[in-house]
């Protein structure tokens, strides 16, 4: 586990610099301990890690910068070829459709992803 610097402020609380918080979190998230087991090994009151962590998660997530915008594909084949329907989503998930039946589920999917972010 790190160890925690040994400078206070005037206060007697730990200070700690932003390297030493990353090095805190990056040992935390390998740990695959809860944030209050973590706190506890590491001398650190729960309420100052658990708002480490939060702030942590949040500068992680991603920020999508446009909306999401779907495209029609339109292929001009005469003969049927069944190819899956790829979709690359943010983050890198992949959505495949294989079959008519699965793009009303999709919709769904899709329209559901949108409004969480």
């Amino acid at each position: 586990m790190p160890k925690l610097p040994a400078t206070a402020d005037s206060k007697g609380r730990l200070r700690t610099s932003k390297e030493q918080r990353r090095v805190i979190l990056a040992e935390f998230e390998r740990s695959g301990i809860s944030a209050a087991a973590f706190a506890q090994r590491t001398g650190l009151k729960y309420s100052t890690f658990a708002a480490w962590v939060q702030r942590y998660r949040r500068t992680k997530r991603p920020v999508r910068k446009s909306p999401l915008r779907l495209l029609e594909a339109v292929t001009a084949q005469t003969t049927p070829v069944v190819v899956p329907l790829q979709v690359q989503l943010p983050g890198g998930a992949r959505l495949e459709i294989s079959e008519a039946c699965q793009i009303p589920l999709a919709a769904a999917l899709l329209g559901a992803l949108e409004k969480s972010c």
